[in-house]
């Protein structure tokens, strides 16, 4: 079998070229291409790397590494979930690869966890390469459906507790869900009290003006919103935020309203604690400004 190449793996090392960070890129040192096809709706890449484990990219940007993805996954799903005070019935737009899945499913008050993603190769995929990240499909309280998160959202009036955005950026099958729309359906679609998430546009060094247009959007739909972001090394400019809005306009998004022992914290999460949750809306001075 003849061994898989992809345009963006020169002289053995996977390089994320895009204008959405003009000027710079990651470049991952790659042991062995495991994978590649064009899926119905994005090229797929997924590679061993020699430092960062299994790696997928999609459309020429990475999603994911085994080294680093909890920084992300544990930090859009408990944002969310520990502002809630009893999240029972629980949606994920996005988030294929399951990595979501098994944060909320830590969760014990969940009932119901189900993830809508529109690209099948994603999950399939995500369950041959990534164990680690596909396990949140082998628990009993998870569904999928493979679909168009806006069509399933149109269907949904007050129903779920939480939702999860968990997309690709901007610049490609997931551009409607960072426009004002999408997010009046997550508002319909959430209970009394419901809180979102959502990638929020990268990061502080690199889309300050999409960040701030888009906490503009959510503002005139959702009463209370804030920023957060978390710190991830394979992320252009190694960092990532959220957008976390809720239904409520008195909760302070930036204290949970429940939170795990020391021992537990330790137990179920490598990012994510309490005091993490507090501090990752805390902003450098220019984006304080910049999204006040």
């Amino acid at each position: 079998m003849s061994e898989i190449t992809h345009p963006t793996i020169k002289d053995g090392w996977f390089r994320e070229i895009n204008e959405m960070w003009p000027g710079q890129a990651m470049t991952l040192k790659v042991k062995k291409v495991l994978h590649h096809e064009k899926s119905k709706y994005q090229d797929v890449l997924i590679f061993e790397s020699t430092n960062h484990g299994t790696v997928l990219v999609l459309d020429n940007v990475i999603q994911c590494t085994e080294r680093d993805e909890f920084a992300y996954q544990e930090m859009i799903t408990h944002l969310a979930m520990n502002s809630h005070p009893s999240p029972k019935k629980v949606l994920v737009i996005g988030g294929g690869d399951g990595g979501v899945l098994r944060e909320v499913v830590k969760h014990p008050s969940v009932e119901t966890a189900i993830l809508c993603d529109i690209d099948e190769a994603v999950i399939r995929l995500s369950k041959q390469y990534l164990p680690g990240m596909s396990v949140g499909y082998q628990h009993p309280k998870v569904q999928t459906h493979v679909g168009d998160g806006f069509q399933f959202l149109r269907d949904r009036k007050n129903e779920f507790d939480v939702i999860i955005t968990d997309s690709s950026d901007p610049d490609g099958p997931a551009e409607t869900l960072f426009q004002k729309p999408y997010f009046e359906l997550l508002h319909g679609a959430l209970r009394e009290g419901g809180v979102i998430t959502t990638q929020g546009s990268e990061n502080q060094w690199l889309h300050l003006q999409l960040i701030s247009d888009l906490k503009k959007a959510c503002l005139e739909v959702f009463p209370n919103v804030e920023y957060a972001y978390t710190t991830i090394p394979t992320y252009p400019s190694g960092q990532i935020g959220f957008m976390v809005c809720c239904k409520d306009k008195d909760r302070k998004l930036n204290v949970p309203l429940r939170s795990w022992s020391v021992e537990e914290e330790e137990k179920l999460c490598k990012y994510y604690n309490k005091d993490i949750h507090s501090a990752a809306f805390v902003l450098p001075s220019f984006a304080r400004k910049m999204l006040r």
